[in-house]
């Protein structure tokens, strides 16, 4: 079956690849929602929200700054890696990430369509405008946005928020006009992010899921290989390569 898919990709010109949480668990990002200390006391979902953010900025910056700084122990696999080399092999290249950890960008993938944000970098909560992503927040005194005068928040997308559109749009364009489709470690149901492997499936694309457990796109796959992607991909590159 790896056979059939890599004479399929040397006879591909458009590629999109999707990634998910199950890419970055493999480098040990943690999921945050153990009982860890402090925040233990907290879900995600009550203090990832413009109401979180708006009624007590200083826990919700807290907790962040947190995040960051286990985060920034983590380095890319083999499995970031090996989407950066596949990218070579395509005329028109496209990775999207569910995933706001900047793993991707660490490997050295380029022009990276970031559904939900990037942990670090920074944003007003009004206008919108991001700041510098090397600014440290201090929570007891949080910046405000140097053209509107709002508070500096995460440029995340929280709970209950719209994802960019123009980055969404984008996302579903390259999809439905791919060659080939891979989805790689992602649980396939978190929308809209769901729907881009679908449209691309519909729009003729050949679709192949990368994932260690099944999900409901597996039947819909055209190809399903049950491994971690790190496990995968680098001996997807080499065979290309051979």
């Amino acid at each position: 079956m790896l056979e059939n898919l890599v004479e399929i990709i040397k006879k591909s010109k458009n590629c999109v690849v999707l990634t998910g949480a199950g890419i970055s668990s493999e480098s040990g990002v943690p999921t945050f929602r153990g009982k860890e200390g402090l925040w233990g006391k907290f879900r995600p979902e009550e203090l990832a929200t413009m109401e979180a953010f708006m009624s007590n900025s200083q826990v919700v910056w807290e907790w962040y700054n947190w995040r960051r700084e286990l985060m920034s122990k983590v380095k890319p696999n083999p499995g970031h890696y090996a989407l950066v080399e596949l990218a070579e092999f395509f005329d028109d290249y496209t990775l999207i990430t569910q995933n706001v950890d900047s793993l991707h960008k660490m490997a050295g993938s380029e022009d990276i369509l970031e559904l939900h944000g990037n942990i670090y970098r920074n944003k007003c909560m009004n206008c919108n405008k991001i700041v510098d992503e090397e600014i440290e927040i201090d929570p007891e005194s949080i910046p405000l946005c140097i053209y509107c005068g709002g508070k500096i928040r995460p440029d995340v997308v929280w709970f209950g928020e719209m994802l960019n559109e123009l980055i969404i749009s984008e996302a579903f364009t390259k999809s439905e006009t791919a060659d080939i489709f891979l989805s790689v470690g992602t649980s396939a149901i978190v929308h809209p992010a769901a729907s881009l492997p679908v449209n691309s499936k519909r729009s003729g694309a050949i679709l192949v899921e990368i994932n260690p457990e099944m999900t409901p796109l597996t039947d819909l796959a055209d190809f399903y290989f049950e491994y971690p992607s790190g496990e995968f991909l680098p001996k997807l590159i080499e065979k290309l390569k051979a």
